[in-house]
């Protein structure tokens, strides 16, 4: 579906460009309040109330930060449904973006209303990009040609890492959320400028809690503080390193194992023997430990010198207490509607 700015919206053909549609004629007449829900990847899914200042706000510091223009295409291919598809809609909206908005899929660039054209912008989860780069590499050439790539809705993984250095277009992680009207921060993936360093956008406001866990305040907030359960480490006033969830930590014998350096560490052993399934670390109850650490691996398994190395590989870098004590196989890892991975629901599947 093609939506072009001052121009009549085209018949729409389902459900999904209905309600894109609905959205857009909302925010074309004015609406000053838009109720959005959040993914669920870290809780029940919740309704947050988003003023039309907020929105504006967000998409003008990403088109200044990105530096579109009026005339700019752009690739619509998340869930408009959530934050970071409805935000492609109002930044298309606000800064007069011609927007090719498909439903989501884990290779926008081979649908039919997408082949043959070229876009200066877009939007994707990690997933879409690995797929676009693995399975389609002649499709390399779409994302050479744009000005800039998002990636947010989960971390990079090492080997697609790799993979984006082969991008000449800025490529970009993204860190936000619903209660921040998407990304507040980016960071570059290649190029010169590489960095695993977070900067915020300007107007954001940073600092940590008691625990070491971002808060956020910014016109996309509305001036209000959003409390993040992030554990960062801020550098300066604008600057950060993403270490970790603090809900996510797990208590193994009384010591507590932030999942995050262990499922790098896993990441970057695998990628080197050219191998990137989906894993993650979780705990299991334990009547020994209270929780043991576990890899969880997607269609995936490890011979046991593998699984012998990756034990010794996480023991050395991070000590006893982290490194995983089984590993377990899922077919297909449950997700959210925004296609991040549901760890309780994959968890339930070993269980």
């Amino acid at each position: 579906m093609l939506l072009l700015p001052d121009r009549p919206f085209p018949p729409a053909q389902t459900d999904y460009e209905a309600h894109t549609q609905q959205f857009c004629r909302a925010w074309q007449s004015g609406q000053e309040t838009f109720t959005l829900h959040t993914s669920g990847s870290t809780g029940t899914p919740k309704p947050i109330e988003l003023t039309r200042a907020q929105m504006r706000a967000s998409a003008q510091l990403t088109g200044q930060a990105l530096g579109l223009q009026a005339g700019d295409s752009a690739l619509v291919c998340l869930n408009t449904r959530y934050i970071a598809g409805t935000m492609m809609l109002v930044r298309g909206l606000e800064l007069a973006l011609p927007m090719t908005v498909v439903e989501p899929v884990s290779n926008p660039l081979i649908r039919p209303e997408v082949v043959g054209k070229s876009f200066a912008f877009t939007a994707l989860v990690p997933l879409q990009l690995q797929t676009i780069l693995t399975e389609t590499p002649e499709k390399k050439a779409v994302l050479d040609g744009m000005k800039a790539i998002l990636v947010g809705g989960a971390a990079t993984s090492p080997a697609l890492e790799g993979l984006i250095q082969s991008i000449t277009a800025p490529v970009y992680a993204t860190y936000g959320m619903t209660e921040t009207v998407s990304h507040i921060a980016l960071h570059r993936l290649n190029g010169p400028t590489v960095s695993d360093l977070f900067t915020a956008l300007p107007g954001v406001d940073l600092g940590t809690d008691e625990r070491g866990c971002l808060h956020i305040t910014s016109a996309a907030t509305n001036f209000e503080r959003v409390q993040t359960n992030d554990v960062v480490d801020l550098r300066d006033a604008t600057q950060f390193r993403l270490l970790g969830r603090a809900d996510s930590v797990i208590n193994s014998g009384g010591v507590k194992v932030q999942p995050e350096p262990v499922e790098r560490l896993i990441q970057t052993y695998l990628a080197e023997h050219n191998r990137s399934p989906r894993l993650f670390i979780a705990g299991l109850p334990d009547d020994r430990l209270g929780q043991r650490v576990v890899l969880v691996l997607e269609g995936s398994s490890l011979t046991e010198p593998q699984w012998t190395t990756i034990q010794q590989i996480v023991r050395t870098a991070l000590g006893p207490y982290s490194v995983p004590k089984a590993w377990h196989s899922v077919d297909v890892f449950s997700e959210t509607p925004t296609g991040k991975i549901d760890r309780r629901a994959t968890i339930d599947q070993i269980r």
